[in-house]
C-alpha cells in the first residue's frame, strides 16, 4: 500500500502529559500526535519532535507504558512474541517477545522477515492505467545534437585511470582561472575523476560495470556531447574506450606518456588546448523552452528515517507520477532498498519482460551479496534505526513510496544508459555516492533527494534538491534543506499540494531559475563507481 493514502490515521491526545525532561513537546503545547498508515497495522509512529512520555493518553484509550522517540513505533495492540508486526499494510516484523499495547516496539523486540521468493512474485498483473496526460509545463533547458536537454552547461573531462587525476585537477585550477572568464556561458568545468583503469581485472565479466557507468558518465546531457578524455598511456581501460562509439578518438584524448610532452608543463597545455576547443562550443549553447517531457529526473533518499516513507517519498513519488504525465523520464533505484518491496512492484510492471527484469536484477544482487558473506540486513545504519526504522523491511516500504503510482516502464543494468521515457527501475548499491554516480550514467539531469536524519550530499555533474521528512530537520538546516515535507505529518499540507510544490521547484530548478542550496554552497560528493569485479 502506499504510504500517505487515504487510510492514513492521525491520532492526537487532548490528555495532559506528566512534566518531565522528555516532556518537552508538551511544555511547548504541542498536542502528542501517531500515525498509522493502513487499517491494518498494530503499531504507529509518534509524530512529536521530542517523543512523548510514559502516561500520555490517546482520545481511543492508547496509554503509553514508556517514553517513545518521534518517529519510533507505538503497539496498538497487544503483539504476542511470534506474532507478527504490521506497518504499511504490510509485515515489518516478528515479535521477538510480547510486546504490550502502548509499549515502544523497538529494535530489539523485533526479528527481520524472510524477503519475498523471487520465484513466486505476480508478474504485471495489476498494470496501473494510464493517468491523464498533462500538457503544457515546459522548463529552459540546454538542447544537445542527440535531441537530449541538459539542465548544467558543463565541460566534463573524463579520466582513463587514476593515476592521472592529480594532473588533471592542476589542468582544471588553470582552465577555471585562465579560460573560464572567456567563455562565460558554461557553467564550470569539471573531472570525471575515479579510482579505476589499472591494477584491475580489467577483463573479468563484472569489469563491465565500472567500464559501461565511465562510457555513461561521460555523455550525461548536462556535458553538451563534448567528450574529451585524458590518459596516462600503459593502462588496462585504455582511453579509446570512453569515447562514444562512432566518435573519433583523435583530437579527444590527452595521453600523457606520449613522446610529443617534454615535461610536465607540455602536458598541461595539450589539456587545456583541448578544452579551449570545446569550451567554445559549449559557449554557444543557449537556454530555450522545452516540454517536460525532456527531463530525466532521478529519485534518491538517504539518510532515512520512519518518516521517509510518510511525507517526503510520497511526495516525490505524487510528483514523480506528475512527470511521467508529461511525458518525462523518472528513475528510482536502491536495490537492497526496494528487494523487501519486489513483491508490490513486479505486478506494476508494464509488461512480464519488465517484472523479469526486475526479478534478474533482485536475484544479482543477491548473489552479490552473499558472496562478500552478508545479506540485505546489513543495509539499515545506526542513523536509519536511531530515526525508527528497525530493518530493511520497514526501510524498503518507505523506500519505494518514491516511485508513485505509474507503472514500470523498463529497468536499467548498473550504467546503462536509459532510452525509454516513464518510469524506470535503475538497479544500483543504496549507497547514496555509488547510487548518485550510476543514475548520472544512466542519463539524469536532476535529482532529487529525500532525507531524515540530514546529509549533506550533492552532485555537481547535475542540480539536486534536498527534501526533508521532518519540519525539525529542515529548521536546523535550513540553509541546506530545499523544501519541507514534514509538513505532511503535522497537517499543514497533503502529499498531493507538497507534490506538486516540488513538482514545480524541479521545472524552477531544471530551468535555472531557482539554485538549490548544493549549488549556492558548491557542496558536491566525488563520484563512486561501483566495481564488483576483482582487483588485481
Amino acid at each position: 500500500m502506499r504510504a500517505g493514502s487515504d487510510s492514513t490515521q492521525v491520532h492526537a491526545s487532548a490528555s495532559p502529559i506528566p512534566a518531565g525532561p522528555e516532556a518537552a513537546a508538551a511544555i511547548r503545547g504541542d498536542a502528542p500526535r501517531t500515525i498509522r498508515l493502513h487499517e491494518t497495522d498494530n503499531v504507529a509512529i509518534v509524530v512529536n519532535a521530542f517523543g512523548l512520555p510514559a502516561g500520555t493518553v490517546f482520545p481511543d484509550g492508547l496509554t503509553l507504558t514508556e517514553f517513545v522517540p518521534q518517529g519510533h513505533k507505538v503497539a496498538l495492540t497487544d503483539i504476542p512474541a511470534g506474532g507478527l508486526v504490521r506497518r504499511y499494510g504490510e509485515v515489518v516484523g516478528i515479535a521477538l517477545r510480547d510486546i504490550a499495547r502502548g509499549s515502544w516496539v523497538e529494535e530489539s523486540c523485533v526479528e527481520t522477515p524472510t524477503a519475498p521468493a523471487l520465484d513466486a512474485l505476480e508478474k504485471a498483473t495489476r498494470v496501473p492505467a494510464p493517468l491523464p496526460p498533462l500538457d503544457g509545463y515546459t522548463f529552459e533547458g540546454f538542447r544537445n545534437p542527440d535531441g537530449s536537454v541538459g539542465t548544467k552547461n558543463i565541460l566534463a573531462i573524463s579520466t582513463s585511470v587514476q593515476c592521472v587525476a592529480g594532473t588533471l585537477e592542476v589542468a582544471i585550477r588553470r582552465i577555471r582561472s585562465e579560460l573560464l572568464p572567456r567563455f562565460p556561458n558554461v557553467d564550470d568545468v569539471i573531472g570525471l575523476t575515479h579510482a579505476y583503469g589499472c591494477g584491475v581485472a580489467i577483463n573479468a565479466p563484472e569489469a563491465v560495470i565500472p567500464i559501461r557507468t565511465l562510457q555513461s558518465l561521460a555523455q550525461n546531457p548536462n556535458f553538451g556531447g563534448e567528450v574529451m578524455v585524458v590518459g596516462l598511456g600503459c593502462e588496462k581501460l585504455v582511453s579509446e574506450r570512453l569515447v562514444p562509439a562512432g566518435a573519433a578518438a583523435e583530437g579527444s584524448v590527452v595521453r600523457l606518456q606520449d613522446e610529443r610532452h617534454e615535461g610536465f608543463g607540455s602536458m598541461i597545455d595539450s589539456i587545456l588546448a583541448m578544452a579551449e576547443d570545446r569550451l567554445a562550443v559549449l559557449n554557444a549553447r543557449r537556454r530555450e523552452t522545452c516540454p517536460a517531457s525532456d527531463l530525466v529526473v532521478g529519485l534518491q533518499c538517504g539518510g532515512s528515517d520512519a518518516f521517509s516513507g510518510v511525507t517526503a517519498n510520497p511526495a516525490l513519488g505524487f510528483a514523480a507520477d506528475l512527470l511521467v504525465r508529461c511525458g518525462a523520464t523518472v528513475l528510482f533505484s536502491e536495490v537492497t532498498e526496494v528487494r523487501d518491496a519486489i513483491h508490490l512492484l513486479t505486478p506494476r510492471a508494464a509488461t512480464p519482460e519488465v517484472a523479469d527484469a526486475l526479478i534478474r536484477e533482485m536475484a544479482w544482487y543477491d548473489d552479490y551479496l552473499a558472496k562478500g558473506g552478508a545479506d540485505r540486513r546489513a543495509n539499515p545504519s545506526p542513523g536509519n534505526k536511531k530515526g525508527g526504522l528497525n530493518n530493511i523491511v520497514e526501510k524498503a516500504l518507505g523506500s519505494v513510496a518514491k516511485s508513485g503510482t505509474s507503472a514500470i516502464a523498463g529497468v536499467l543494468a548498473p550504467g546503462e544508459r536509459v532510452r525509454e521515457t516513464g518510469l524506470i527501475f535503475a538497479a544500483t548499491p543504496a549507497s547514496d555516492f555509488v547510487c548518485g554516480t550510476l543514475q548520472l550514467a544512466s542519463g539524469i539531469t536532476l535529482q532529487v533527494f529525500s532525507t531524515g536524519r540530514g546529509t549533506p550530499y550533492g552532485l555537481v555533474q547535475a542540480p539536486v534538491i534536498k527534501v526533508a521528512t521532518r519540519t525539525e530537520l529542515s529548521r536546523r538546516w535550513s540553509d541546506l534543506i530545499d523544501l519541507d515535507a514534514g509538513r505532511i505529518a503535522t497537517g499543514e499540507s497533503t502529499i498531493a499540494e507538497m507534490g506538486w510544490e516540488l513538482f514545480h521547484l524541479i521545472l524552477d530548478v531544471a530551468s535555472g531559475r531557482t539554485q538549490p542550496w548544493s549549488d549556492r554552497w558548491g557542496l558536491y560528493n566525488d563520484l563512486t563507481l561501483f566495481n564488483p569485479a576483482p582487483i588485481t
